[in-house]
């Protein structure tokens, strides 16, 4: 029998819509959690995921290297890219663009875990994946909003560096060395932990909602459009890079999931902190939250029902090497 805390995990997407149809229909439900409650709650979310890891998962970084280096390449090269020429060739307003270009330039985020089980992809380098861009994100988010985002709007890409060093990186350590120390401590508060990322996320998601109804109505179209091209491209390309470095099917889904799927919650709060100026910049996280999720539930469905092909990175990269 599945407890409470397994369900709310399972039906993330579910509560995440349900709670932006509540959020827009009834935003005095909502309105009351923002400022420091979001930054809260992402450094809760981002503590749990240093909880999850170990010293281990560290090591697998040196297990599998290239593979490594190939899903941070391209969670850093492939959606900040994607993102500007979305925001360019849809023309989007300033401040959607700007927060369209900073929440592609995010790391991938913690459900892409979730997806790659579902999906029966190769969860320990889903960690590991998620991991490192998580820990990269404080030099290459800065330096894609400034070059990006630079084009429409000033970027203070120190204070960026800065407040994701403190609201992401310094959780996700604390959260491992915590694990390091007291491991039977935190293996009995570990279950605690993912459903109450999922009631953070959507208290964020809400929160978003509920202060910019009328704004949301306005620009839903053109950001529904913006956030799926954004997502389904992520999720093909990464996939088929990988593919065409002959990796395998498994492998290659891994990435595919990791590139696609975004940390919107940490894109949320750099928006609310630091583009003030810029009040819709958060509005593309609500819509990227909701079509992230469910494309990447449908995905994962289709792949767990087809069988996937396995090789190691060593075989993989032997595979490389021969000639086609």
């Amino acid at each position: 029998m599945e407890t409470v805390g397994t369900l709310i995990t399972r039906f993330y997407p579910f509560w995440l819509v349900g709670t932006a149809i509540v959020a827009y229909v009834l935003p005095s439900w909502f309105i009351w959690f923002t400022g420091p409650w979001i930054r809260f709650s992402l450094a809760v979310v981002m503590l749990a995921m240093g909880m999850t890891l170990t010293i281990a998962d560290f090591r697998r970084i040196f297990e599998m290297p290239r593979t490594t280096v190939l899903g941070l390449a391209l969670q850093f090269t492939i959606m900040p890219l994607i993102g500007w020429s979305i925001a360019y060739l849809l023309q989007l307003e300033t401040d959607l663009a700007i927060g369209l270009i900073l929440l592609a330039s995010c790391p991938g985020g913690t459900a892409s875990n979730m997806i790659a089980l579902l999906a029966k992809a190769n969860v320990a380098l889903s960690v590991v994946l998620t991991m490192t861009s998580t820990l990269a994100s404080f030099i290459m988010t800065p330096l894609w909003c400034q070059w990006l985002a630079g084009h429409y709007v000033p970027v203070d890409s120190l204070a960026i560096a800065i407040s994701t060093l403190k609201i992401v990186v310094a959780p996700v350590l604390i959260g491992v060395l915590l694990n390091w120390r007291f491991p039977d401590g935190i293996k009995r508060v570990q279950p605690v932990g993912p459903p109450v990322a999922v009631v953070a996320l959507c208290l964020i998601t809400g929160a978003i909602v509920a202060g910019s109804v009328e704004l949301i109505a306005q620009y839903a179209a053109q950001l529904l459009l913006a956030a799926t091209l954004l997502h389904v491209l992520g999720f093909i390309l990464g996939f088929t890079v990988t593919r065409l470095f002959r990796y395998s099917d498994e492998i290659a889904r891994t990435v595919s999931i990791e590139v696609g799927m975004q940390n919107g919650g940490m894109a949320t709060v750099l928006a609310k902190t630091h583009f003030t100026a810029n009040p819709l910049a958060a509005i593309p996280m609500v819509f990227s939250a909701v079509i992230q999720n469910v494309i990447g539930s449908v995905i994962g469905n289709v792949w767990a029902s087809r069988e996937v092909g396995k090789t190691s990175e060593v075989q993989s990269i032997a595979m490389m090497e021969e000639p086609p």
